[in-house]
């Protein structure tokens, strides 16, 4: 089944505008038809009411009448002087054509055959005749008779058919022109959703930079619409960028876990290997039992890590209570001591209450301190500060070991990045720290140089009590 093309706006435009101005001009053409035929008939009806006044105040009856007839003398003096055919026929009682200084003619005759009883004609009144329009009036005379004065019409109408005419002589030139002003115009006007579509079969083909631009004359309605296109296109374009990045890091992050997870995996099928052939016996069975259970704890510490940063990436459900964070922070500084007893430990915090998850506050807090346990020599000194500032809580850790280089401090919170001056951990540690700051609507931000130590500031906001 075929389907019809529809029709393009501007062209239902064009039509539209012609229709409506020739349905306003053929409206405009029967008024001012009407106009001048009203105008011309009513100086035709002057014209008419002069001559009956001026035969009236002369003449009284028909004798009269044929005496004037007969000396060829003027019907009246006072006539006044007129281009059109005035008609002067004399009449009998009946509506018979009398005879006047001759007989009448035809088209007399035709004419008070036609006028019908004359009494009834005192005001002008239009009789065709032989396919003519007259324009008659009648008047009694003195004895019985009646004068009939008639003007032809044919020069109003005449000057009718060349109106009507020029009307539409000048009315089909308009047309033409306001069809041709109005393609062009609707094509200017409409150029704005041209690009529109150009844009957008652009972006289909790929270019998701392409945006609409701003074209002049424009109305209100197209630059809102440019404006809501060019806000969607910028919408859709960074859809697309998150969802490549989220691949990408989708993809680097299944590398990274594979890679981690396939170490102790090796070592572990190797050791069992050793042990099926029967090559592992006493102390060494022993020690490759010792490396299996640690390579399965670093294992499970993995996958412990993996799912809290999905759990974190799935915007995770926050069960926020009033925590003391203080508590929380002096409590990961006594761990921190009681598994590096030798480390100089100075705590400077006040008392604290946000609002917030407990169980991701805490493992902010004791991610950071194992980042210093893991990543520093155990005699570097660390200050654990937490303060109150306008709207947030402030919480900074701050350690003297060897700091990072500046290439590495940019990585320092990407998931499985490990300095190359240690080899420790996961690298997923500082990842979680960011991930559940974030999820309390928080920053965090590092301050590190070679030598210099290494500082993480973590902002909270809304502290609901400072005690």
């Amino acid at each position: 089944m075929s389907r019809t093309r529809p029709r393009s706006l501007r062209a239902q435009l064009t039509t539209a505008n012609v229709l409506l101005f020739a349905v306003g001009l053929a409206l405009f053409c029967v008024a001012s038809l009407e106009g001048l035929e009203r105008f011309l008939v009513n100086a035709v009806d002057d014209d008419l009411r002069d001559a009956r006044g001026a035969v009236q105040a002369v003449n009284t009856n028909m004798a009269a009448i044929q005496r004037y007839a007969d000396l060829g003398a003027p019907i009246s003096a006072a006539t006044p002087p007129t281009d059109r055919d005035l008609l002067f026929i004399p009449l009998s009682r009946t509506g018979q054509a009398q005879p006047l200084h001759r007989p009448p003619d035809e088209r007399q005759q035709a004419l008070a055959r036609a006028l019908g009883a004359p009494s009834r004609h005192d005001e002008p009144a239009t009789v065709r005749s032989k396919g003519v329009a007259y324009r008659v009036t009648t008047m009694r005379l003195s004895d019985g008779n009646y004068v009939l004065l008639a003007l032809s019409l044919e020069p109003v109408e005449r000057a009718g058919r060349r109106l009507l005419l020029l009307n539409v002589c000048a009315g089909g030139v308009l047309l033409l022109v306001l069809a041709a002003v109005s393609q062009l115009e609707s094509r200017r006007r409409l150029r704005p959703l041209g690009d529109m579509v150009e844009t957008a079969s652009a972006i289909a083909e790929g270019d998701l930079t392409r945006r609409v631009t701003a074209r002049a004359p424009a109305s209100a309605e197209v630059v809102e619409l440019r404006s809501a296109l060019n806000t969607m296109l910028h919408q859709i374009e960074s859809a697309f960028e998150i969802r490549e990045r989220s691949g990408t890091q989708l993809r680097r992050f299944v590398a990274d876990a594979s890679h981690e997870l396939r170490t102790p995996l090796a070592a572990i099928r190797g050791y069992l290997q050793l042990s099926d052939k029967g090559m592992l016996d006493g102390p060494q069975r022993d020690r490759a039992m010792a490396r299996m259970t640690a390579e399965t704890d670093r294992m499970a510490r993995l996958v412990d890590d993996l799912l809290a940063l999905a759990r974190l990436d799935q915007t995770p459900e926050m069960h926020a209570t009033p925590v003391d964070l203080t508590r929380v922070v002096r409590d990961a500084a006594a761990d921190l001591h009681a598994v590096q007893p030798t480390r100089p430990i100075d705590v400077d915090v006040h008392d604290l209450t946000i609002e917030g998850d407990e169980a991701l506050l805490t493992q902010i807090v004791t991610n950071l301190l194992a980042n210093v346990r893991a990543h520093t020599p155990q005699d570097a000194a660390v200050k654990i500060t937490l303060r109150q500032e306008p709207d947030q809580a402030v919480l900074e850790v701050a350690d003297e070991g060897p700091g990072m280089a500046p290439d590495d401090a940019e990585h320092v919170f990407d998931r499985f990045f490990r300095a190359a001056r240690t080899r420790h951990g996961s690298g997923l540690g500082m990842s979680i720290v960011q991930a559940a700051v974030e999820a309390h609507g928080g920053t965090v931000t590092v301050d590190t140089a070679p030598t210099s130590g290494f500082t993480a500031t973590v902002h909270l906001p809304q502290p609901t009590t400072n005690a």
